[in-house]
C-alpha cells in the first residue's frame, strides 16, 4: 500500500513540474488565429466539459495569457492530473491526463458503525464511488473516520487506506479499520470545593467511572459534549445556592498512553455565599406594580438563587405580553455587598411599545386544513398581542393530537415597529388506524373483529369510527361520526348508529336472540376554555326473538311490554381538559 501511495505522490510531483514546464512552453507562442481545437487523452470526461472551460474559441486569437488561463481553468475542474497545450500550426491541441475515478469504497474491521453509516460520512467529506480520486481527499476521509470513532470514545482507532488500481483508470479504496477498545473514565477529580463534598458534586454529572449499568448507559465513556453539560450543571448548582462568584478555573482531560483510560480534573473556585437582602422594582410597570410583585419568586433572607431570578424575569416578560407588550425587556440587576455577603436585586423593566398581531401564518399542514388550526386560536389577527391567549391557543392546537411537533414563534414586521406576525409550524402525524383481529373459542368458534378510526377525516378535523364484530353469539356493528365544530362557536355533535345481536352460549339450536338497533345524538357545549358539558339522547329499539333457554325475566318483560320495545335514554356528562399536549403533556 505504501509503495502505491508513494508512486501516486511521485506522479503528482512529476506532473506538477511537467505542468509548470508545459505552461512555460505554451506561453512562448506568438499569437495566432485558432483554426481548430483538438482534445486528446479523454476517457470518461465529456469533450464538451473541456471546451466549455477554455477561454479561447475557434476563430479567436490565441496568446500566452489565454494559454495560462486555459491551464488554470482545466486544473480547476479537479478532473485532471496533467494538462498540456500544444500548437500544431494553427491548431490548438489540449492534452489531458484524467485523474483516477473511485470505482468502489469498501471497509474492513468495522463493528461500531455499519458500512452504510461510514459511506455516508465519506460522502459528506466528498469521497464516494464515481468521484475523482485524490490522495489529499483520501487523507481527509481517514481523519473524518477517526473523528467518528473518537466521538464514540474509541481513541485508539486506526484507519489505513489501501488503494488498488483497476481497469479504465479507476481505483478501489479499502479502509482497514482497527477499532480498539473504548476509552473508559478511570477517575473524576474536583479540586477547590469546600462547601460540598466530592460525592455530592459528582452526583450532578452524567459522566462517571462506571457502574453495573455502564454497558448500557455508556456513562463511563468520555464525550466533550457530555462534559460541557456536566460543567454547566455544576455551575447551575452553585449559582442556585448563593455562590455568585463561582467559576470553573480549568478542566484537564488526561489520556493514558494506551488510549483506553481517561482522567478528568475540574478546578473550581466557589467564592462566598450571598443572601438576598431585598427585591425592588424599577422602571415602567404600567401602574400595575402589585400584579408584578405577586410574580416575584426571589425570596429575601434566603440564599441567592439564579433559577429564581431567571424565573421571575421570565414571568415579568410574559405578564407584559399579556397586555400587548411583545418587546418588553426585564433585567435583574444585582447590587452586591461583599462586606456582609448580601445582594439586593433590582428588577428593571422597559415595556417598550405595544404591538398587535398583523397575521397568523401556518406552515407544515399538508393535510389538515388551515381553518382546523385557526379555529383553536384565541389570539386573533389585527388584535393586540396577548401572550396568555397565544399560550392557550398553542395548547388547544396541540390537544387536537394531529401533530408530532408544534411551535409558535413571533416575527417582526419590517417597516411596522408596532406589529408582529405569528408563525405556526406543525409537523403532521398519521391520524388514522385500522385494526383487524380473529379469535377462536369453544363457545364462539371462529370470530373476526374489524376496526377503523380516523380522527381527522380529509383534514377537516371530524372523526369517524367503525367497529365490527362477527362472533357467533355476539355480533356488533357501530358507526360513529363526530364534528367538533358543529357550530362556529364550538358546539360539537356526535352521531352514533349501532346494531347488536346477543344469544346464549348454550348451543342447542332454536335459542332466543336479543336484537338491538339504535341511533344516538350527543352535543358538547363548551362552558369555559377547559370545560365541556355533554347532553345526549338515544333512540333505541330492542326485539326479543323467542326461542329456547329464554330467561323468565325476559318472558315477564315481553308479557308487559311486548317482544318489541323502544327506549329513549338521556345522557349528561362533563369533562375538563387542561393538558398542554395530547401526545406528551407536561401539565394539566
Amino acid at each position: 500500500m505504501k509503495s502505491i501511495a508513494q508512486r501516486f505522490r511521485l506522479r503528482s510531483a512529476v506532473l506538477l513540474v511537467a505542468t509548470a514546464f508545459a505552461a512555460q512552453v505554451a506561453w512562448a507562442v506568438d499569437p495566432f488565429t485558432v483554426r481548430d481545437i483538438r482534445v486528446e487523452g479523454l476517457q470518461r470526461v465529456e469533450p464538451g466539459t473541456v471546451f466549455a472551460s477554455l477561454p479561447v474559441r475557434v476563430g479567436e486569437t490565441y496568446n500566452d495569457e489565454k494559454g495560462a488561463a486555459a491551464i488554470r481553468s482545466l486544473f480547476g475542474l479537479g478532473l485532471f492530473n496533467d494538462v498540456r497545450l500544444e500548437v500544431q500550426g494553427d491548431v490548438l491541441v489540449v492534452i489531458v491526463q484524467e485523474r483516477p475515478t473511485v470505482a468502489a469504497v469498501e471497509f474492513a474491521g468495522n463493528k461500531e458503525f455499519t458500512n452504510e453509516v461510514l459511506q455516508g460520512v465519506l460522502r459528506d467529506a466528498g469521497l464516494a464511488a464515481g468521484r475523482p480520486y485524490d490522495r489529499a481527499l483520501a487523507d481527509r476521509a481517514e481523519q473524518e473516520l477517526k473523528r467518528q470513532y473518537i466521538n464514540r470514545s474509541l481513541y485508539g482507532a486506526e484507519v489505513v487506506t489501501t488503494v488498488t488500481p483497476s481497469e479504465r483508470n479507476q481505483v478501489r479504496l479499502t479502509f482497514n479499520i482497527t477499532e480498539g477498545r473504548a476509552a473508559r473514565i478511570k477517575d473524576i477529580e474536583i479540586i477547590g470545593n469546600r462547601s460540598f463534598s466530592d460525592s455530592r458534586l459528582k452526583d450532578l454529572f452524567d459522566l462517571d467511572t462506571g457502574g453495573w449499568l455502564a454497558w448500557y448507559t455508556k456513562s463511563d465513556q468520555y464525550s466533550r459534549a457530555k462534559l460541557n453539560a456536566d460543567l454547566e450543571a455544576l455551575r447551575s448548582f452553585y449559582l442556585a445556592r448563593g455562590y455568585l462568584d463561582f467559576k470553573i478555573d480549568s478542566t484537564q482531560v488526561a489520556m493514558a498512553p494506551d488510549k483506553e483510560s481517561i482522567g478528568i480534573t475540574v478546578n473550581i473556585t466557589e467564592g462566598e455565599r450571598f443572601v438576598v437582602s431585598g427585591v425592588s422594582l424599577d422602571g415602567n410597570y404600567l401602574q400595575k406594580d402589585d400584579e408584578f410583585k405577586s410574580l416575584v419568586k426571589i425570596k429575601p433572607g434566603q440564599a441567592y438563587n439564579a433559577d429564581d431570578v431567571a424565573a421571575t424575569s421570565k414571568a415579568f416578560t410574559e405578564h407584559f405580553g399579556n397586555y400587548g407588550y411583545a418587546f418588553a425587556q426585564v433585567e435583574a440587576v444585582p447590587e452586591v455587598d461583599r462586606v456582609n455577603n448580601r445582594v439586593g436585586i433590582t428588577l428593571r423593566a422597559e415595556p417598550s411599545r405595544r404591538a398587535y398581531v398583523r397575521r397568523i401564518n401556518i406552515h407544515g399542514n399538508a393535510r389538515t386544513r388551515d381553518e382546523v388550526i385557526r379555529r383553536e386560536f384565541r389570539q386573533y389577527e389585527s388584535s393586540w398581542y396577548d401572550a396568555e391567549k397565544i399560550r392557550l391557543s398553542r395548547d388547544r392546537v396541540d390537544r387536537l393530537g394531529y401533530f408530532t411537533e408544534l411551535s409558535v414563534s413571533t416575527a417582526d414586521v419590517p417597516g411596522a415597529p408596532d406589529q408582529v406576525d405569528l408563525n405556526v409550524e406543525v409537523k403532521e402525524k398519521p391520524t388514522g388506524s385500522v385494526s383487524v383481529g380473529a379469535g377462536y373459542s369453544t363457545a364462539e368458534k371462529l370470530a373476526f373483529t374489524f376496526g377503523l378510526s380516523q380522527e381527522n377525516v380529509f383534514g377537516s378535523g371530524n372523526k369517524l369510527d367503525l367497529q365490527l364484530n362477527t362472533g357467533k353469539y355476539n355480533r356488533t356493528v357501530v358507526v360513529s361520526a363526530t364534528d367538533p365544530y358543529f357550530t362556529t362557536n364550538g358546539i360539537s355533535r356526535k352521531l352514533d348508529v349501532y346494531y347488536r345481536t346477543q344469544k346464549p352460549y348454550q348451543d342447542q339450536g332454536g335459542n332466543y336472540t336479543l336484537i338491538t338497533m339504535g341511533v344516538g345524538l350527543k352535543f358538547g357545549v363548551p362552558v369555559t376554555e377547559l370545560d365541556t358539558v355533554y347532553l345526549g339522547m338515544n333512540a333505541e329499539r330492542t326485539r326479543i326473538k323467542p326461542g329456547t333457554n329464554i330467561p323468565a325475566a325476559y318472558l315477564d318483560y315481553a308479557e308487559r311490554f311486548g317482544y318489541t320495545s323502544s327506549a329513549f335514554p338521556f345522557t349528561l356528562g362533563w369533562s375538563r381538559d387542561s393538558r398542554d399536549s395530547a401526545l406528551a403533556p407536561n401539565s394539566g
